[in-house]
């Protein structure tokens, strides 16, 4: 990197910057990647539907987490090389559509930069260019207002800045500016981010991961967030287990009300002291605090909150113990379907342990752990079918937004693998309904994908937060109904959700109705809600399963 610094006060970063070759980029990568980490669930938080499933921050960490794996040992100093790897890496770990879509932007921004030694005021533009283009032909039906609109800003604003300073330095504030405006000009290109209150996350994630790196050239802290407290609804406690690092062996979970105001720059500064993975959320005065500690250092931070208040409640989970358990189910093996040579392969996404043992049961032969907010991998969706003795693989997402980490995955092999769009589990089960394994391929995949139609899904979960959407007023803590993906519905009690459901989808028009319950349910708090559907719908037949996913009491298919 070519830099000139403009003045000798120490601690001021450079201002002028000509070139960024391979290890300067690799720094970079490095900086957005700490930032976004640090604004991770500030981006979860921008959910537009009051359900627990607001992981865009999440799957763009480890998007851009898999990137930084890839390049953190190279010593590479052309910036086109190093740019090929953080695209590799990304590409392989990208999850949801956010992820997806993010790495399609580091394949395009490598795609400019084959054979170039450094970025540079003269190619900058050019990049960006790519790499907007790349993220466009990467989606089917792209939809503006989302963080496609925000890296064609950011193209658009780097072509204009190039023109006008040889100064990347320059260029990138322009850039950052650009994204900022682009991201909150967002809810007005899409209704239902404006609607909802909020906008787009994918957008605001990428604006974080280019203000870390300008942050990095102006050496402010990529650890700390400017706003690190956050809505109690926003708290994102279900995802904390995903990387438990060596020394934390509890997670403490506490609620204490201050008695004076809370200077927040010092309680954070002493909460690191004790441990780390620390939310803060606060609503009406309360504070929650989420933290991982040692075994020494359990009791110091409900200690601390006492000095400071009175505390309320207070959670203790051994995390080791429960790190233990998870890796136990997840080494439990299904019987999953032998496949010949020539045959066809399915390999289906599911949410829970019960729905794992159904589609099982039905005959795939690979099954990846995924949902709501655990978005598996292009590289795990890859892993699953690339060892099987067949080239011809059907892969079953069963979730919206695992569907674009499943074509992706369907481009890096030689097999033959189509992707049906599933985008529920009823819809992967009945689709499961058409399989042939000794069909014709195409003919199997278009059977099974018109399956996907005849079924009618229904989830219930709890909502996050208070909002009104297509005219359904919303409170945090409702129960809520979904038909098809849409919120239609919320109430006060579980059966009547169920009967609510019901009612919107024509229940009394079909002749199977199968619900999985789900972690948060027992079969003695699921059997008195069946009994009151079966008295309102005598004629369907009902089947009960235990579901075991995450976040939603029911997934209801209705066929």
């Amino acid at each position: 990197m070519s830099v000139d610094i403009k003045t000798s006060m120490p601690g001021t970063p450079p201002r002028v910057i000509k070139d960024i070759n391979g290890q300067e980029l690799k720094e970079l990568t490095k900086a957005g990647l700490q930032w976004l980490k640090t604004n991770q669930q500030t981006v979860n938080a921008l959910n537009v539907f009051p359900v627990p499933d607001g992981d865009t921050g999440t799957n763009m960490v480890l998007t851009m987490q898999s990137a930084w794996d890839e390049i953190s040992e190279l010593s590479e100093k052309t910036a086109g090389k190093m740019s090929h790897a953080i695209a590799h890496g990304a590409l392989m770990g990208a999850r949801g559509n956010s992820g997806v879509i993010l790495s399609q932007i580091w394949r395009g921004f490598s795609r400019a930069l084959d054979g170039a030694a450094t970025i540079n005021h003269k190619n900058i533009g050019q990049v960006f260019a790519e790499a907007r283009d790349t993220a466009y032909k990467g989606v089917v039906r792209p939809v503006e207002g989302t963080i496609l609109t925000v890296i064609k800003d950011i193209a658009r604003a780097a072509i204009s800045s190039q023109g006008t300073t040889n100064n990347l330095y320059e260029i990138l504030e322009s850039i950052i500016a650009a994204a900022d405006l682009s991201v909150k000009n967002t809810p007005d290109l899409l209704p239902v981010l404006k609607e909802a209150g909020v906008v787009d996350a994918g957008g605001k994630g990428l604006f974080y991961i280019l203000e870390g790196m300008l942050r990095y050239w102006q050496g402010l802290p990529l650890d700390v967030a400017i706003t690190a407290i956050q809505p109690l609804s926003a708290m994102n406690l279900e995802n904390t287990l995903e990387a438990i690092e060596p020394g934390q062996d509890f997670e403490v979970v506490l609620d204490f009300h201050p008695d004076n105001n809370l200077n927040f720059e010092d309680f954070y500064a002493s909460l690191e002291g004790m441990g780390t993975s620390i939310q803060i959320g606060e609503g009406d005065g309360m504070y929650r605090v989420h933290i991982h500690v040692p075994d020494d250092k359990l009791y110091e931070p409900i200690i601390y909150a006492r000095s400071l208040g009175t505390v309320t409640k207070v959670a203790i989970e051994n995390l080791v113990a429960q790190m233990s358990e998870i890796e136990n189910q997840r080494t439990t093996r299904l019987q999953l379907t032998n496949v010949e040579p020539g045959q066809i392969a399915v390999v289906a996404v599911a949410p829970g342990p019960g729905i794992a043992r159904v589609f099982a049961s039905l005959g795939v032969a690979g099954l990846v752990e995924g949902g709501q907010t655990m978005n598996p991998s292009t590289q795990e969706l890859l892993n699953a079918f690339e060892n099987l003795p067949t080239d011809k693989i059907i892969i079953l997402p069963n979730n919206k937004n695992i569907i674009l980490a499943a074509r992706s995955a369907a481009e890096l092999t030689v097999k033959k693998v189509e992707v049906i769009p599933t985008r529920t589990v009823p819809q992967g089960l009945a689709a499961m309904l058409r399989l042939m394994p000794d069909g014709e391929f195409d003919d199997v995949v278009a059977e099974m994908t018109r399956a996907i139609d005849e079924v009618e899904t229904g989830e219930i979960t709890v909502a996050t937060r208070n909002v009104e959407i297509d005219g359904v007023q919303v409170n945090e803590g409702q129960i809520i109904v979904l038909h098809n993906g849409k919120l239609v519905a919320s109430e006060e009690d579980l059966t009547e959700a169920c009967l609510r459901l019901l009612e919107i989808a024509r229940a009394e028009d079909y002749e199977l109705i199968t619900l999985f319950y789900g972690n948060n349910l027992s079969m003695h708090n699921v059997s008195p809600i069946v009994d009151t559907l079966r008295e309102k719908y005598p004629e369907q037949e009902f089947e009960v399963q235990e579901g075991g996913q995450p976040h939603y009491y029911f997934i209801i298919g209705i066929e």
